[in-house]
């Protein structure tokens, strides 16, 4: 078990590097000089050399490749010489120094993934940090959606399958995946927001935190998240639906749920105790997948109901051209979709006895 954990852990890595290398020269080489978009209109020789020897840009592009990576690095080296770019600055990178080796600095730090160009030397792990949680939340409320009623949809037409009541969840979960979310987003906002606002009092925009009109500083607006919740979890409830219906079926199939028919059990004891559990596999793979998709779904929901979350700030640092804050976001999201796959093995241990971790 200890040796395959290892193994995933490596892959984990070396999908990350795969990541970071992408991102670094997708965002580096094409969209021009990063020191003239962070001086905008107002650049001169003098400045640009600046900005270019602060944050390494004048270096050959493997040498910056090699500064983001040690950027990003809980273990890095750091120059002792104040006038490179590596100059190690505990208050920028939150760091311990560790020992010395010649003019290098080994230090342990948490990563550190660059400042904004747009906002005043604001660092990225800041950014990301006010925003994440919004989203997190936003897509825990979706999952908690799709799987409360995916699963109950998906047992309702295992249980009346061929009938008309399973092809008409089969057509409403079909719709669910086939509609995209920015379409949903503004059909919702349009018809709950403006049309039925006086019977569901909800808002069009609107993010967690909302400001008191009387000064009272900031207070928590719930009903706020049950739209881009709703919107963003359509999706992922549509998919459940249909895994649990067809899993379910498979496992009605099965030799000890034909025995536990025989023993007199009712079809709600045969769900819960014996079938339920045995069928949640695919349903496990899939909310996995699609909780770390939300990350990078919310985009186009969040902007479009005014959710402070990552989605929105990626949006606005698209719109700006913000490329560390961009490039911070999909680092977030895929380091995110990695260690939820490796914890999805652990549930699957626990769900499936027969399978053994080697």
């Amino acid at each position: 078990m200890l040796r395959y954990f290892i193994n995933k852990i490596g892959y984990a890595l070396l999908t990350l590097v795969g990541v970071v290398t992408v991102i670094f020269f997708l965002f580096t080489v094409l969209p021009g000089d990063p020191a003239r978009m962070m001086l905008d209109q107002n650049e001169n020789s003098e400045q640009l050399a600046i900005i270019k020897k602060k944050y390494g840009f004048d270096q050959p592009l493997s040498i910056q490749y090699l500064n983001y990576l040690n950027d990003l690095s809980p273990i890095s080296f750091h120059s002792t010489n104040p006038e490179n770019y590596s100059y190690l600055n505990k208050e920028k990178y939150n760091a311990v120094s560790l020992f010395a080796i010649a003019n290098q600095t080994v230090a342990l730090k948490t990563p550190y993934l660059r400042e904004s160009f747009q906002k005043s030397g604001k660092k990225v792990t800041d950014i990301i940090g006010n925003t994440l949680p919004n989203t997190f939340l936003l897509a825990f409320f979706a999952i908690l959606i799709a799987i409360g009623i995916g699963v109950l949809l998906g047992i309702i037409s295992a249980l009346y399958h061929n009938t008309w009541i399973d092809r008409l969840i089969a057509l409403i979960s079909t719709l669910g995946m086939s509609v995209p979310s920015f379409f949903s987003a503004i059909l919702f906002a349009w018809l709950f927001g403006f049309v039925l606002h006086k019977y569901t009092n909800l808002n069009m925009t609107g993010s967690l935190y909302e400001v008191d009109d009387f000064g009272n500083g900031r207070y928590i607006q719930w009903k706020n998240i049950i739209l881009p919740a709703l919107v963003l979890g359509i999706r992922p409830l549509g998919v459940v639906t249909q895994l649990m219906r067809n899993s379910l079926l498979e496992t009605f199939s099965m030799d000890y749920i034909r025995t536990a028919r025989a023993k007199g059990l009712s079809e709600f004891q045969i769900i819960k105790k014996h079938a339920l559990k045995n069928s949640l596999n695919p349903v496990v793979t899939a909310i996995s997948g699609w909780f770390a998709s939300m990350l990078a779904g919310a985009v186009f929901v969040e902007y479009i109901f005014g959710w402070n979350g990552l989605g929105k700030e990626i949006v606005e640092a698209l719109n700006t051209l913000d490329l560390p804050v961009i490039m911070g976001a999909v680092i977030v999201i895929a380091t995110t979709f990695v260690v939820i796959n490796i914890l999805v093995d652990l549930v699957y241990a626990w769900l499936d006895p027969k399978i053994r971790l080697e």
